[in-house]
């Protein structure tokens, strides 16, 4: 299936405050240079911000990366989780149209969604509060036909079933998701033919999150929990209401480290005081910087983009470090690469790592990246 960018595209965008923080956070996990990794969950959440994806998004992840544009796009259009055009802003319907839900009545589905919200696929309701689309399967074929409305999914369905679920969405209220024809969870629909004892619980496992939740449709926006990056040495969980808040006390000889875990504490009078650690030496940053121009020659710099490893983020720097034209990389010495690297705040080492030098000198001689120019 093609999939296209909407033709009517916002002038532009931007994460909440809350959203960025989060963005951040997901960008370092990942090790220097490799930042690339975070694309999916970025390109998520702005989704969720927007409830779609549009062309300043991807691009604005993708600066956010130090990627191509292309390469974000290729993401966006690749995955059918990311959806391309405006939604619904209160619900996005997603009918399961593969085997077993056709043969159980999918199709009765999608002729109440062309009823209720819309006669074709994306296209949003009268009151721009709904939108729907067929889409390949699921994974509940046991409870087939099915669909996905928001973060859960509600089946065994019938035509009369689900339209009395999008009238209690449209109404302000969240339906119960899950099996809609009285199964706990999906064993057979005559009863369960083995483990044959009455559930205690009322409903199973994810209906009972969703219930409580009760956040079907609404998207994340950065305030559900705390943001927790334990790798950056901060954000650690809030305690759950009626928690004991102090410091637990040692025991038996044992204590509790900053990082929660429980450690041997050394007997109080064979404790040996903790030698003093010799200052690491600062290492000497490099002096030797290239040659660098006040601007472009002629006014017209190299795409420095056609360095392999050198997006929009790392050209505007090069740029603003003097560094215009493939010419003056390529004759980039070994101290002088190094004053680079050094320079390249949040891309330390690029420079060396992707051989921009080679790269640089091929392009300068009228090739491509990795091309033979003897």
């Amino acid at each position: 299936m093609l999939r296209r960018l909407y033709p009517d595209q916002p002038e532009s965008f931007a994460f909440t405050p809350a959203n960025q923080e989060w963005a951040e956070a997901q960008i370092s996990k990942y090790p220097e240079g490799r930042q690339a990794s975070a694309i999916i969950p970025l390109l998520w959440r702005a989704q969720e911000q927007e409830g779609w994806l549009s062309r300043p998004a991807i691009e604005h992840v993708a600066t956010m990366l130090d990627m191509a544009y292309i390469r974000a796009l290729e993401v966006a259009t690749f995955y059918f989780m990311f959806q391309l055009q405006p939604v619904g802003s209160l619900a996005h319907v997603q009918v399961c149209g593969t085997t077993s839900c056709m043969i159980c009545g999918a199709e009765d589905l999608i002729a109440v969604c062309r009823e209720k919200i819309a006669p074709r696929a994306h296209q949003l309701s009268a009151d721009g509060r709904f939108s729907w689309e067929e889409v390949e399967c699921l994974g509940a074929c046991a409870n087939a036909p099915m669909a996905q409305i928001g973060k859960d999914y509600y089946e065994d369905l019938t035509a009369e079933s689900f339209a009395r679920i999008l009238d209690e969405f449209a109404a302000g209220r969240v339906p119960k998701p899950g099996p809609q024809n009285g199964r706990f969870a999906s064993e057979p629909a005559g009863g369960p033919t083995s483990l044959g004892g009455k559930a205690s619980e009322k409903h199973n496992g994810s209906v009972a999150l969703a219930v409580t939740l009760g956040d079907t449709i609404r998207r994340i926006d950065g305030s559900e929990v705390p943001l927790v990056t334990p790798w950056l040495g901060k954000g650690r969980e809030r305690p759950r209401k009626g928690a004991a808040t102090k410091e637990p006390k040692p025991a038996n000889g044992l204590r509790v480290d900053e990082t929660g875990a429980t450690v041997q504490e050394a007997p109080a009078k064979t404790r040996a005081k903790p030698k003093a650690e010799p200052a690491a030496p600062a290492s000497a940053e490099p002096e030797t910087p290239p040659p660098t121009l006040e601007g472009p020659r002629k006014g017209r710099a190299d795409d420095l983009k056609r360095i392999s490893g050198v997006g929009p983020k790392l050209e505007a720097l090069l740029n603003e470090m003097g560094f215009f034209h493939f010419d003056q990389i390529a004759a980039w010495t070994e101290a002088e690469i190094a004053w680079v690297d050094a320079k390249l705040e949040g891309f330390k080492g690029r420079a060396t790592r992707d051989d921009w030098v080679g790269q640089a000198k091929a392009l300068a001689a009228g090739g491509e990246p990795g091309t033979d120019q003897s």
